[in-house]
């Protein structure tokens, strides 16, 4: 999965803080540029032994919002759960002298498993399939049971108002996104559809799910966890940047949006809906209430009186993240190959998280907006 390097690093400068502080690395290294990472450049580093680790860094030049691309707490919250039975990458190193290659960056060691892009897992047998997704739904659980001060990480987050602070952080972060002008074109990425009225929505006290507190990952899904080579297991989560201490919904919906896609039309028109997800179109992929059951028994709280809300602000979450795909492809900052088609995907998508807005407002009994 690792190729080209799209964005050159200065490789002697790197491997002189290596031999200085990462014993664990000899250097000289090899370098080399995964294609996935759509936010943080993400590289392959083979040492003089032929052993490979992972580097993952912020993107360079002027970013777009002060809250994201934070590799200090992906760093962090790695390095605390490795004292736990949350299974993760080896911390390796974190520096943040932008004098070595330009920007923060941090070291792990690389899992030397299986990542699985399509969540549908093509290529198994049934019978695995459906211990992939029990694997994956039930890791989610146990990281949700981690308690942040036994890890030393109670000042992590908030205990309490996580999705007040996310409409307010996302609606901040989509008004900077918007203003993005491309270098060759010259036109703004502009607003999301809807943007103020879902802001209004999801403000709304009355509709919001009751407070809960817990670690979050931020985007946690099957192509940010490694599985076994051979089974049916997770062997490590990858992609912390947005983690933090928030409500554990927003991780259930992030990683069960699939289900919710595949019976969109729109989603399947723009390639963000997988038709593998509609009902029995998959042998082995549980359904989604077999695995929010699973998750409940598993972390001691049962999410489905809030999943439509959460389906609803996940979706529109989601529309905002391709909205910085766009503003990072518009400044020409993208880090994967793929990011002016994801960029692409803003608009419809934001028209479906819409439509779960108004889905969710008949649930409530209330009139649309």
């Amino acid at each position: 999965m690792a190729g080209a390097v799209r964005q050159p690093i200065d490789v002697a400068a790197l491997e002189r803080y290596i031999s200085a502080n990462v014993p664990d690395i000899e250097a000289p290294i090899d370098v080399k540029q995964f294609g996935y990472g759509q936010s943080n450049p993400t590289y392959q580093l083979t040492d003089n032994k032929g052993r490979k680790f992972v580097m993952r860094k912020k993107p360079p030049g002027q970013l777009l919002s002060k809250t994201a691309h934070k590799v200090d707490r992906e760093y962090r919250i790695i390095h605390a759960l490795e004292q736990t039975d949350v299974p993760v990458p080896k911390a390796l190193c974190l520096c943040q002298d932008e004098e070595v290659i330009g920007t923060d960056f941090y070291i792990m060691e690389f899992l030397d498993g299986r990542i699985f892009e399509d969540p549908a897992i093509p290529g198994v047998t049934p019978e695995e399939r459906t211990e992939i997704w029990r694997s994956a739904i039930t890791t989610l659980a146990k990281f949700h049971r981690v308690s942040p001060k036994d890890v030393g990480l109670e000042n992590y987050g908030k205990p309490s108002g996580f999705y007040n602070r996310q409409i307010a952080t996302f609606n901040t972060i989509s008004k900077a996104q918007a203003e993005a002008v491309d270098k060759e074109t010259k036109v703004p990425v502009g607003k999301i559809p809807h943007q103020d009225d879902m802001v209004k929505f999801f403000s709304d006290p009355q509709t919001q799910p009751k407070d809960r507190s817990s670690f979050v990952h931020g985007d946690y899904k099957i192509d940010n966890v490694v599985f076994h080579k051979t089974e049916p297991r997770v062997i490590g989560i990858l992609d912390w940047e947005m983690s933090t201490i928030g409500h554990p919904l927003s991780d259930v919906n992030n990683l069960l949006a699939p289900f919710v896609t595949a019976n969109f039309p729109k989603a399947l028109a723009i390639g963000r809906g997988n038709k593998a997800f509609q009902e029995g179109a998959t042998p082995g992929l549980p359904t989604r209430d077999q695995l929010i059951s699973w998750y409940a028994d598993a972390a001691g709280w049962d999410p489905r009186p809030d999943m439509v809300w959460g389906d609803a602000f996940g979706t529109y979450r989601a529309a905002i993240i391709m909205q910085g795909i766009a503003a990072r492809y518009a400044l020409r900052q993208a880090s994967s190959a793929q990011a002016g088609e994801y960029g692409a995907q803003m608009r419809p998508f934001a028209e479906i998280a819409w439509d779960l807005v108004q889905e969710t407002q008949k649930k409530h009994g209330k009139a649309k907006l």
